[in-house]
């Protein structure tokens, strides 16, 4: 297998006692880190009423990011295409990849991100349940002007039109997921932050692989995993950071509204039921923790075993510093290749790491 790329998945997380505008700007500031320091792609996500969450619009923040950096891929993680139009969407993305051609992933999933109101706001006044799998079908023809001359908007064309595609992903945490990848011909990523079981994670990589259909824009498949890590200079620094994320999915699990990350010490002193306790530990399934020569051994196990080169992290941590300094350690695990000047990207300023 070839060396494991590495790529990030930012939520936009907003910290106990901090706010939107302030997670939004962070999150400008770890793309541009991760442009830097030489990862993969970048992804941001789409969540709705979630008050620990800023990311509601992905597309918009793409197209700011994409500004705001020089070479990284930057898509969505995902858009939630259930709740809108694929014409819509196809549109939009190709309005990006005219803007930025070569950087552009669309990432889409069917989850609601977010509660049924939220739900049922987005889908105010539809006349008709849509189907998911013929709406990603819509939107491959949309992208590549190849609506079958049966469609019932043949010859409909997605402005603006242009020579380039967004690579198209599909997200999912089941079968389900993995096979209509396959059949759509899209790349895969599997989220195990989301389902934790190794084996469904495995089992759907190999489904999504024997599914898979050659594409005009991917002729063999491609898959990722996605996966929480934090990574610091020890073990008990990182298991230590990690805490509130244990504190904050528990609390996401017992359907409290959290009002952004819990800080460390709330969660050091938390009283964890027994059955939180095991929730947990069973939460760590989703999570890679620990020191860079840890999390690079266990990530290139996880890679290995669902036969991917390429993980996507994603990383909440109670304090901005803690969050950039895992992405700096995790990128020296796996030493990846600065871009620009080896003098300007190799140190990251205390800027980077400030509140």
């Amino acid at each position: 297998m070839n060396a494991v790329k590495l790529s990030i998945l930012d939520q936009s997380p907003i910290a106990m006692g901090s706010n939107a505008r302030e997670a939004v700007q962070q999150t400008v500031r770890i793309a541009e880190l991760a442009d830097r320091l030489g990862y993969h792609r970048f992804w941001v996500s789409e969540h709705h009423d979630a008050s620990a969450l800023a990311g509601s619009v992905p597309e918009i923040l793409i197209a700011h990011l994409a500004t705001k950096t020089q070479s990284i891929r930057v898509g969505s993680g995902g858009v939630m295409l259930p709740h809108y139009s694929a014409y819509k969407v196809a549109e939009t993305f190709r309005m990006l990849e005219l803007l930025h051609p070569g950087r552009i992933d669309l990432g889409i999933g069917r989850a609601p991100g977010g509660m049924p109101r939220s739900t049922m706001a987005l889908q105010e006044g539809r006349t008709r349940e849509l189907n998911y799998l013929q709406q990603v079908e819509d939107l491959k023809g949309y992208l590549t002007d190849s609506l079958p001359a049966t469609h019932r908007f043949a010859g409909l064309t997605a402005a603006p039109v242009v020579d380039t595609v967004p690579e198209l992903w599909m997200l999912g945490s089941s079968d389900f997921s993995a096979a209509a990848a396959g059949d759509a011909g899209a790349a895969f990523m599997f989220a195990q932050f989301i389902n934790g079981s190794r084996s469904d994670g495995i089992e759907a990589v190999a489904s999504y692989r024997r599914r898979f259909r050659p594409s005009p824009w991917l002729e063999r498949p491609m898959a990722a995993v996605a996966v929480f890590v934090i990574c610091a200079e020890t073990d008990a620094d990182a298991d230590r950071i990690a805490s509130s994320l244990d504190l904050s999915l528990v609390m996401l699990a017992n359907g409290q509204r959290r009002e952004g990350t819990p800080t460390i010490e709330m969660a050091q002193s938390y009283p964890y039921s027994p059955y939180e306790r095991a929730l947990v530990q069973e939460n760590r399934k989703r999570m890679v923790v620990g020191s860079p020569a840890s999390v690079r051994q266990q990530l290139e196990a996880l890679a290995a075993d669902y036969g991917v080169d390429e993980v996507m992290v994603a990383t909440t941590t109670a304090e901005f510093a803690d969050r950039v300094r895992s992405f700096e350690l995790l990128a020296q695990a796996f030493q990846l290749t600065p871009r620009g000047t080896s003098a300007q990207n190799a140190d990251v300023s205390a800027v980077d790491r400030k509140e």
